[in-house]
């Protein structure tokens, strides 16, 4: 058979019998992402830049970019190597994180307050609980069942960050010293006592987002395991 036959033939069945879309690698496009992003997440958390604060913002929608064109992939293939309502799952979930991050820094910046060292430790734990998440992916097509360890780092990074937000909600709601002064009528004790209260429910904000990103985690983790269980 001549090169041209060969090339019509292998148009032919392309056609009948589309190539299976590299849904592996695509998943794990989106987890480098997340992570290079959380890296960015955690040098805003720890220095308040505003650049860095940018970068977030950018690396989240690329993110968005990267979860449309996966979302179309998946739309369009004729097969998938696990369940398609899975990798449409991972796909989400794994997108959710970076944007929960993304509404944190921009409560940082609208509130305009400096973050602190609760936030920072957040930051971290999410981040080492994306790189989990990441390599327990990284391990679906060559090492299922060892993904299910990395899976449970990823969700464990959660609680982690509830013991963290439980302690600074602990500490930002401690005003012993401004009611000490209102009580002894101190001067402006009754102006620095309102701006503390506002300064409460400024850095109540920002924790409430940075749990949030944390259960977005925790989810994705999740979902990984779910799928450690279906192709085990």
């Amino acid at each position: 058979m001549s090169g041209s036959s060969n090339s019509v033939v292998t148009k032919l069945v392309d056609r009948v019998f589309p190539r299976m879309p590299d849904f592996y690698g695509l998943i794990n496009k989106q987890c480098d992402l997340i992570v290079k992003a959380m890296d960015v997440f955690v040098t805003f958390m720890e220095t308040g830049d505003k650049e860095t604060g940018k970068l977030v913002l950018a690396l989240e929608k690329e993110g968005d970019d990267l979860k449309s064109r996966h979302m179309a992939i998946l739309s369009r293939a004729f097969a998938t190597p696990m369940d398609r309502e899975d990798i449409y799952r991972a796909i989400v979930t794994i997108d959710e994180i970076l944007n929960y991050a993304k509404t944190a820094v921009r409560e940082v910046e609208i509130l305009e307050i400096k973050p602190n060292e609760h936030m920072a430790e957040i930051a971290r734990l999410i981040r080492d609980g994306s790189v989990a998440l990441r390599d327990g992916y990284a391990k679906l097509s060559t090492d299922p069942m060892d993904a299910e360890v990395n899976a449970a780092t990823a969700r464990k990074a959660e609680r982690n960050t509830e013991k963290i937000y439980r302690l600074a909600l602990a500490e930002l709601f401690h005003a012993d010293k401004h009611l000490q002064a209102l009580g002894r009528k101190e001067k402006d004790a009754e102006v620095n006592a309102m701006i503390y209260v506002i300064e409460i429910f400024k850095y109540r904000e920002v924790y409430r987002h940075l749990s949030n990103t944390a259960d977005r985690l925790e989810h994705a983790g999740g979902v990984l395991r779910d799928i450690v269980v279906q192709i085990a």
